[in-house]
């Protein structure tokens, strides 16, 4: 049995009645990792939300006005999981979520589409496609793709949305003899019923139980993003369709604007004027290292000279990096001091190395990084690392202090 939002996917509520509730989980994944939410599983007589399928999400809505989070497919019914129970053999009233069905409808359209014009022009097999949150990708049968070809592929699918051809939804009985002569990926091992057909007129017929526009009109405009790898020998052709691309093109443009009054110029000249920003920044790259490197053996010389020479040796610099400090230890040269270098937010992350006698240093370096709650590794004298907590500095200098003190009172 189709659903209703398969016989009308243009109808946004209607009534019908509650068949069974069950209690029933959903599991879910946000920013704050997994979560599993208690609620009820809800079937009714007939649907307007459509259950996940045919590469297509599944509708959100509401029954009765409860929010309805997921809907699944069980055989002939659809399980609505709601957090609130509903009486069965009640009268509700089912509501679509409207933008997001239409924009699924225009995605799935704009799929049937791409994928006839792509076979037709260039003989080029669809094997799957996925409809993503914010851009949908068509995965094809081929190693890669030239732009001549993705250009021709757009160039056509529009001319064909600007005829306005009209998309039919037929249904066949498994035995009919025109199946077989229907594009499709198989059926469901669940699958009960007729065959669903889409029909582009003089374009497609594609078995498929998604809900689609009833005219190539309402998919206004499809842009093709370009092609990326896929799988072994497979390219992904990423595409927009529809009120996707109206908001892309809002995006850009408030991009575009941005740009403009940063760069001081038109966008015509955005791609020369972020060009010459990265010479730029190139040089004063290079000479800042450079002045950080001659920065770094005025200090290793100024350590080495200081009247406080020996034992232990501690350095701390907000500017710098790890190359950095082994140009130090690298001046210093000495293996008979424990020099502790660190770069860094004083109180915050950073960077550290410890340089001196090797056994020394093999010893200290795990201690030195447990106290900075950081890590880091280490060979022939030298241990360096990333820490979290650069504010334990000084314990670190009483912990190399004690060793300094403990070797010598054993000498």
């Amino acid at each position: 049995m189709a659903f209703r939002c398969q016989r009308d996917s243009y109808a946004r509520e209607f009534t019908t009645t509650v068949v069974s509730c069950r209690p029933a989980e959903l599991q879910t994944e946000g920013s704050n990792g997994k979560k599993v939410l208690s609620g009820f599983h809800v079937v009714l007589e007939d649907t307007l939300l459509f259950p996940e399928g045919g590469g297509q999400p599944d509708d959100r809505g509401t029954i009765n006005g409860i929010s309805v989070l997921r809907v699944t497919r069980r055989g002939e019914q659809a399980n609505h999981f709601t957090q609130t129970p509903l009486d069965p053999g009640s009268q509700v009233l089912v509501r679509v979520d409207w933008e997001r069905r239409f924009d699924h409808m225009q995605q799935h359209s704009g799929q049937h589409l791409i994928t006839a014009v792509a076979d037709h022009l260039f003989k080029l097999k669809t094997t799957s496609w996925e409809l993503g949150r914010f851009r949908s990708a068509i995965e094809l049968d081929t190693p890669s793709m030239t732009t001549e070809q993705v250009a021709a592929i757009e160039q056509s699918v529009n001319e064909k949305i600007r005829d306005r051809l009209p998309v039919n939804v037929r249904e066949l009985s498994l035995d009919d003899p025109e199946v077989e002569q229907v594009r499709g990926r198989g059926l469901p091992d669940d699958h009960a019923g007729p065959v669903r057909v889409i029909s582009i007129k003089g374009v497609d017929s594609n078995m498929c139980c998604g809900t689609h526009v009833s005219n190539l009109s309402d998919l206004q405009v499809i842009k093709i993003l370009g092609t990326e790898k896929g799988k072994k020998n497979k390219t992904n052709l990423i595409f927009l369709a529809g009120n996707r691309v109206l908001k892309w093109m809002e995006r850009s443009h408030g991009t575009e604007k941005a740009l403009t009054a940063l760069l001081k110029c038109g966008a015509e000249d955005h791609v020369e004027a972020v060009k010459k920003l990265q010479n730029s920044t190139k040089i004063l790259q290079k000479n800042n290292l450079n002045l950080l490197r001659d920065l770094a053996v005025h200090i290793a010389h100024s350590l080495r000279n200081s009247p406080d020479w020996g034992g232990v040796v501690v350095l701390h610099r907000k500017e710098g990096d790890s190359e950095f400090m082994n140009i130090i230890a690298n001046e210093i040269g000495s293996e008979e001091t424990l020099l502790f270098l660190t770069v860094g937010d004083e109180k915050g992350a950073g960077l550290f190395l410890l340089a001196g006698p090797p056994a020394s240093v093999e010893t200290l370096g795990p201690r030195v990084a447990e106290v900075l709650e950081g890590k880091g590794a280490g060979k022939k004298g030298r241990f360096q690392g990333k820490a979290t907590k650069m504010s334990r500095r000084t314990e670190v200098q009483a912990l190399l202090q004690d060793y300094i003190t403990t070797q010598t009172t054993k000498e």
